[in-house]
Order: structure tokens, then C-alpha cells, then sequence
């Protein structure tokens, strides 16, 4: 036989601001609907109020002493609450860290199609992480890669700074470079 879902004991937990009885302090700054002070009111008296307007008791200001109220329509205040986290969302810009693989010993024509991946990558906002991947004996000639990417560092100056200098990490060279 079936078990029964198992019922938690507390209550749902309610996300957003406190209204009308989850108020829990004895008095509170009131503001109407127009946006009117009416002052210090018992947190009841306040709740009569919004309730014969048609509007709840909305808590806005929890921090401060007393706590500011507002009348409000609760459902209407969470939609445009949620409305404008998701239009802040929607034009947040995340930064990736892009990647560009060279070798110490690149060719002129390689490099400037690297680079042009470098600026564009950086034009968009993104970090670049430049890696420098040595073979066999190239490892006997670890200042060709540094002069490489000081050289690198020199062509993109003016758009984009270093934020991790060049280091050496087993078989490769490392260097992050952020948009200015």
C-alpha cells in the first residue's frame, strides 16, 4: 500500500514584501495610494484604512524605524516588481573569457588573423585568454613566448589591459587580457 505525500507543518513560505497580517510591529509610517503621508498610524488602524480604499497594507520600507506602508494592490506591485528584474536581467551583459591559442614559432599571416580575434573578442566586452602551447624543444626557448606576448600586449594597448601577466604553467604560457 501506497504511503500519503507527507504535508510539511509549516506554512508556504511567502516571497516579496509583508502585507496586511504578515505585518508583525504594533505601529507604522503610512502612505495612500496617491502617495500622501498620513503619518504614524497602529498597524490595524492602517490595515481598516487600505482595506475600505480597496488596496492593501503593503510593507516597503521594513528597515526603517518605524516601518514605511503603502497602499497598495499586492498582486500588481509583485508583477511590476518581477517586470523590471527580468528587464534588468535581459539587458545584463555577461563577460565570457574567450581563447586564443598560439605557438612561439606563428607566422605573420597566423598572428594578424589571431590578433583580429583578439579585438573583436575584446570589442564585445569579453576577457581573452591568450595561450602559448610549447612542444618538445621549444620548451629550451621559453623567451620566444614571452616576446610573443609582449608583443601582443603592445598591439591591443589601446583597447584592452592585462589582468594576468604572462606566467608559465607545465607546458604552457598564460596571459588574460581584459577590455579597458
Amino acid at each position: 500500500m501506497a504511503r500519503p505525500p507527507r504535508r510539511s507543518l509549516s506554512p508556504p513560505v511567502k516571497s516579496g514584501p509583508r502585507f496586511d497580517n504578515f505585518i508583525k510591529v504594533d505601529t507604522v509610517r503610512v502612505i495612500d495610494g496617491d502617495g500622501e503621508n498620513l503619518g504614524v498610524l497602529n498597524t490595524r488602524d492602517a490595515m481598516e484604512r487600505a482595506a475600505a480604499v480597496g488596496l492593501n497594507l503593503v510593507e516597503v520600507a521594513p528597515n526603517s524605524d518605524p516601518p514605511v506602508c503603502k497602499f497598495l494592490d499586492v498582486g500588481k506591485f509583485r508583477y511590476e516588481a518581477q517586470k523590471k528584474a527580468n528587464a534588468a536581467r535581459k539587458t545584463q551583459k555577461t563577460q565570457d573569457i574567450k581563447e586564443v591559442k598560439m605557438r612561439p614559432n606563428i607566422d605573420t599571416h597566423d598572428y594578424d588573423v589571431k590578433m583580429k580575434n583578439v579585438t573583436k573578442f575584446i570589442e564585445q566586452g569579453d576577457k581573452v585568454k591568450i595561450t602559448l602551447r610549447f612542444r618538445g624543444r621549444e620548451m629550451a626557448h621559453q623567451q620566444l613566448g614571452m616576446d610573443l606576448l609582449r608583443r601582443v600586449q603592445e598591439d591591443v594597448a589601446e583597447i584592452a589591459k592585462v589582468e594576468a601577466y604572462p606566467r608559465l604553467e607545465g607546458r604552457q604560457m598564460l596571459m588574460v587580457l581584459a577590455p579597458k
